[in-house]
């Protein structure tokens, strides 16, 4: 560590250690694969959005993700994972819930089948009053959207070129890219059920269409999982990369939508852990990235790191949780 507190003449480096002795209230997070925790080592760079919120808040709050792979509203409740929520939750906690990939699939009957307007809205009324039982907040989300996009006609662009040419006959239709809705109404009750039940809302379906529709086709595979292997189809799951973008735009959401939370939210320049609920797995690919003479902070999550080797000139901040160690 001495070292490390010698190039302080070629880096500006602030240390700011974080305890989790106390901790304020516990947020839990019940939903599918888009959220869920990954194992890095089987699942490579596949990331639910939820594995990265730890790193959009103080330490004094703890992130409890109970998402899984897989899991509808109505498996997540007949596996028994939702009781075993329900059994932990305490007063002050908070519950965010997003069901809808699952949900969707198949027909009546099925093991994971709900339908929009009555199941899939009932599973939802039981986690938000389970939780408002228990003195906790829940949270509704709608689910993310998948990285599908679909041609559609310019029409003002074909006008304009019909007007120019004099005639429709032998003109070229030119077309744009429009982000396909996959989800229909089961983006829409989740709306519903929180206006009914006057709990907090967060559009996730709004705020991702709205990410990947300004991003464009291109850009936007970068969020999934599509684009970490030329092989892949996956236009659902998140790389590290998209996981971050999407945990960072929610956070913000959930904090509108409970205005108790903003105290709590923090915004860092690079999120370091070796667990995978950063953007980064090493401390020294954080730094390697942070820009030359523009102040950034690193927030490093857990791991343990060897002396780093920063570049003259990088102005880094660090913010070390209680589960790190720097020597």
């Amino acid at each position: 560590m001495r070292k490390f507190i010698t190039i302080i003449t070629m880096s500006i480096i602030t240390l700011v250690m974080m305890t989790s002795s106390n901790k304020a209230f516990t947020i839990y997070l019940i939903g599918d694969s888009t959220m869920a925790n990954k194992d890095i080592e089987k699942e490579g760079r596949e990331r639910g959005w939820g594995m990265a919120l730890q790193g959009f808040f103080a330490e004094e709050v703890y992130i409890d993700n109970r998402a899984l792979n897989g899991r509808s509203t109505k498996s997540f409740i007949e596996e028994g994972h939702w009781q075993k929520v329900l059994n932990d939750l305490k007063p002050g906690d908070y519950l965010v819930i997003q069901f809808g990939h699952n949900d969707e699939k198949g027909k009546i009957g099925d093991k994971r089948h709900t339908i929009a307007g009555l199941t899939f809205d009932d599973n939802i009324r039981m986690f938000c009053r389970g939780a408002l039982g228990k003195g906790a907040t829940p949270i509704v989300m709608n689910p993310v959207v998948r990285c599908e996009f679909t041609k559609r006609i310019d029409r003002e662009t074909v006008n304009e070129a019909r007007a120019r040419k004099g005639s429709s006959d032998d003109v070229d239709i030119e077309n744009s890219e429009k982000l396909k809705d996959t989800h229909g109404a089961y983006a829409v009750t989740p709306k519903y059920v929180a206006r009914e039940l006057r709990v907090p809302f967060v559009d996730a379906t709004g705020i991702t269409a709205n990410l990947e529709s300004r991003l464009g086709p291109t850009n936007a595979k970068l969020l999934h999982m599509l684009s970490a292997d030329k092989n892949s189809k996956d236009n659902t799951h998140y790389t590290e990369y998209g996981a971050h973008r999407v945990a960072e735009l929610l956070v913000d959401a959930m904090a509108e939508a409970c205005p108790e939370l903003k105290p709590y939210v923090r915004h860092y320049d690079f999120i370091v852990s070796a667990k995978g609920f950063g953007n980064y797995l090493t401390l020294q690919a954080a730094i390697n990235n942070v820009p030359i003479y523009a102040k950034s902070t690193i927030c490093v999550l857990d791991g343990e790191w060897k002396e780093p080797k920063i570049t003259s000139g990088k102005k880094i901040k660090y913010v070390k949780f209680s589960g790190a160690k720097v020597d």
